[in-house]
Parts: structure tokens; sequence; C-alpha cells
């Protein structure tokens, strides 16, 4: 039910389509886990460092998960996943209704089965937190240009990015870190990814009746509600569809549905909805190192669904190989040429890649 896929797309999807389900095994579930793993170990911490001393403080917050499921039936059918946190160290106990409705008032109207997660936490305005993060390296002395970036090439030890607007501007470094568009720009090196985008949804309930204290993931019908400021976020589902294609009302549907059935007493003075693009790889792990061939040219996406738990990690990392200092991590299980194709093009490539032609089109 919360899968959804464009028909008219499905052609041109299989051929990353079916990759991806090749991963979909227990042992192949394993390893992607214990890949993650480095990743997400410490996301609280790892933002609270990012953001010391900076007005993005204030908007992480520590907190407990929790997750709820509709019966025992639905707990059952996830108990794999539930043995993977618990082989990764993640902390996690089945609470009672009493336990529930104490810790969690907004869970108290209704019968769920609750586990509670300790010692996670979450982003009360991410866009804001973002842009708190990006004054903090203005005031540092950083530049910040939002702009299309159209073409990207590498010239010796530099690297000169086009924008929109015929700009053009030369670094002794780059990173590609542009999520579901990545792959457009690094065509523009001959090198080709399997990325593709598994649209979320987002429906926002402005000044809700009913404000949880605390992210709740409906292990049931698969989405979340986070408190932010002012509103309460409810976010899930997936859509396979084209980049481009506008947002599709079903999702949004669903969500609002669920969010209902959830919160019974939910009310609200406004909702707003939106679709965002989670940057998805056939084997479901990030690129995170340097572009082949291109060794001034830094790999950072392909993040699917924990790009912002793993972002400050990744900025870390990043910015380690930046100045040549060990991250202590094994970075091999994230590293880009794993992916080998072939084909032609007529841009300068490493041998074991191909460019597919596409649009020159971006995101900031």
């Amino acid at each position: 039910s919360p899968l959804f896929v464009s028909l008219r797309y499905l052609p041109r999807l299989l051929p990353r389509l079916l990759p991806y389900l090749s991963h979909c095994r227990t042992a192949e579930t394993v390893r992607i886990s214990r890949s993650l793993a480095p990743l997400l170990n410490n996301c609280p911490g790892e933002h609270r460092d990012l953001a010391a001393g900076t007005g993005a403080e204030r908007y992480l917050h520590a907190a407990d998960l929790f997750f709820v499921y509709e019966n025992r039936a639905d707990f059952d059918a996830d108990r794999f996943a539930w043995s993977l946190r618990t082989r990764h160290g993640i902390e996690w106990e089945v609470i009672d209704a009493g336990t529930r409705g104490r810790l969690e008032p907004a869970l108290a109207e209704r019968s769920y089965l609750a586990i509670r997660l300790p010692e996670h936490g979450f982003v009360s305005d991410p866009g804001r937190y973002v842009g708190a993060l990006t004054d903090a390296f203005g005031e540092l002395g950083g530049r910040v240009v939002i702009d299309r970036a159209t073409d990207i090439s590498c010239h010796g030890q530099r690297v000169t990015v086009k924008l929109a607007g015929q700009t053009r501007l030369d670094f002794a470094n780059a990173v590609i870190a542009a999520g579901a568009w990545s792959a457009r720009l690094t065509a523009k090196l001959g090198l080709s990814f399997p990325l593709e985008s598994e649209r979320g949804y987002h429906v926002e309930f402005v000044d809700p009746s009913i404000m949880p204290s605390h992210p709740i993931m409906n292990g049931s019908a698969k989405f979340i509600a986070t408190p932010m400021a002012g509103r309460l976020r409810c976010a899930g589902v997936v859509e396979f569809a084209e980049l481009d294609a506008p947002a599709n009302e079903a999702p949004t549907r669903l969500i609002v549905k669920e969010a209902r059935k959830m919160f019974p007493k939910l009310r609200w003075k406004q909702m707003r909805s939106w679709m965002g693009h989670r940057p998805v790889l056939t084997d479901s792990l990030p690129v995170i190192g340097r572009a082949p061939g291109h060794e001034n040219v830094i790999l950072a996406f392909g993040h699917h669904h924990i790009g912002m738990a793993t972002a400050a990690k990744t900025a870390r990392i990043v910015a380690e190989l930046l100045t040549g200092e060990d991250s202590g991590i094994d970075l091999a299980p994230y590293r880009a040429d794993r992916f080998r194709t072939a084909g032609k093009t007529g841009r300068p490539q490493a041998p074991w890649q191909t460019v597919r032609t596409t649009s020159s089109a971006h995101r900031p």
C-alpha cells in the first residue's frame, strides 16, 4: 500500500528496478545494513557537532523514537528489521498501554502495539536548519552562490562549473552532492550511475490540535509523524515516476487518511503538502568518495531515505577526504567504481563507465 509506480514510467524504470530487486535477499540486506551502520551511528551527536556554535543548534532536539503497529501480526511481519537493529546495538523495548500513554499522550486514543527507542532525535525545521548552517558558512568566509549547474569539467588540477547564467566558476576541488540530480552532473564527467528517484510525499498540518512530543513511526502504514515548529509533518510512502513529473495526489490522500486514523481527534488550521526526491542507487548504498578519473572531484549522493540523518557524518567524511585526513571508516562499500556498465560517449570517461544522454537541467 505505501508503494506507487507510474505505469507510463515502468519501461524506463525496469533497467534499474531489476538490479534493485536483486538485492532484496536476506544476505544482501544484512550486508547493506552493515554498510550503512557507520553512517547512521551517533547521528544526533554528529549533527550537534556540526551545528555547535551556530544558529542551527536551536532546531536540534533529543527525543525518543516510537514505532506503533495496528496489531501483533504487523509487528511480527517486521521482525527481521528489528533483528537487524538489535544486531547493530540499537536499543528498543515494547511498552505497555499505560507507559505508552504516559510517555506519549498523543498515542492515548488508539490501541497500538508500541515500541520505544531511546536517545534519538529530530530536526524541528529542516529548511531553517540548513539555512542556519549556510549562514554560518558565510560568516566563516564562505561564498554562497545559488544557481543551476549545467556543466562540470576537469582541466588538469582545476574544476570548472558552468551555471545557467553562463557564469563559470573555477575550483581546485568540487563536491557533487546534488541528490537525485547528481547523475546529470556526473554524466558531464563521463560517469554513469544507476541513480533513481524514490519520490517521497509530505503532508504538514499547521497549528494542529494534537502535537506529539516525539517522532512516531507508524509501522503498519509506513509513514512517520514528526513534531515541527508550529506544524505536524507526516511523511512516507514511495513513488517511482519521472524525475520531472508533477506530484501525484494519491500518495497525499493516503497519508492524510492514515494520519486521521492514527490521531482520530486531529484538527488543523491549514494543510499543505509537497513531494521530494530521495536519491537511490540500485544497491541501496550511497556513493561517497573521489570520482574515478577525476581525483579533484568528490561524490556524495544516493543516501535514499536517510539523507538528513546521515548528512552530518557524510559531510565529515567529505571534509576529511579534502584535507587528506583518515575518517576511520571503511569507505569501500560506497566506492563509485562498484557500478560497471558499457557503452560509448563523446566525453572523457573512465574505462568502466558510460554516459546516458540526459537533460542538463539541475536543481541548485
